[in-house]
């Protein structure tokens, strides 16, 4: 069966760059279609063989990851890229946003987000590391007035919406037309997003962004 999207790695670390690789192709959506370990290759393999999604080491030697983003999104700007990094520092994010990424991922959560990430940024969504993400609302919190739920899909914000309100799977699935174990694996997928454990997290959640209003 065929994989759904292609992805392409820059990172300057050849050990580092083999592991990021196999998690990519160790998903059943994902073909890594080429790698690289300097800007100019990147840009390069972007033009030749313009990948759904690129992922990018912000700190490359040389020429960084932001420059090499935006020269990515100039010769293919259909390709989206997900910026892979150990800063968690929300002036790296907004920088790497402005520059033209579409999903932020730390390299310490990489083995468990990683192709999450590609994968909802390879959907038309963006993704950000979720403490990130939440820091980023807290510094701006008429941000979650602009985008109500920043990390999830508009049916995932919807079950979330009536998971808090104490519906049960069934019940929820009733209302979305899904059944109740596919409702359950939205949960489990919505709690790792957002990296919250528990319902009570979850209210809390959604409370302050606005999502029960």
């Amino acid at each position: 069966m065929p994989k759904s999207f292609r992805v392409a790695v820059c990172d300057d670390h050849a050990v580092m760059r083999a592991g990021l690789c196999r998690i990519l192709d160790d998903d059943p959506e994902l073909e890594v279609v080429g790698e690289g370990s300097t800007a100019d290759e990147a840009v390069a393999l972007a033009e030749a063989t313009r990948p759904d999604v690129f992922v990018m080491d912000l700190s490359l030697i040389g020429e960084g990851g932001i420059s090499a983003t935006q020269r990515i999104r100039a010769v293919s700007p259909e390709t989206r890229v997900v910026i892979l990094t150990m800063h968690e520092d929300i002036a790296y994010l907004r920088e790497a946003f402005a520059a033209g990424a579409t999903g932020y991922v730390l390299k310490k959560g990489a083995y468990q987000e990683l192709a999450l990430a590609v994968r909802t940024v390879a959907a038309g969504q963006h993704y950000v590391h979720p403490s990130l993400g939440l820091s980023l609302m807290a510094e701006d919190p008429a941000a979650a007035e602009r985008k109500p739920v920043p990390l999830l899909s508009a049916r995932e914000a919807e079950i979330l919406r009536l998971l808090v309100l104490g519906y049960t799977n069934a019940e929820i699935g009733r209302n979305v037309s899904l059944s109740g174990r596919t409702v359950e694996t939205y949960r489990a997928r919505i709690q790792q997003k957002l990296g919250l454990r528990s319902r009570a997290e979850l209210v809390r959640y959604a409370r302050d962004i606005g999502l029960l209003e």
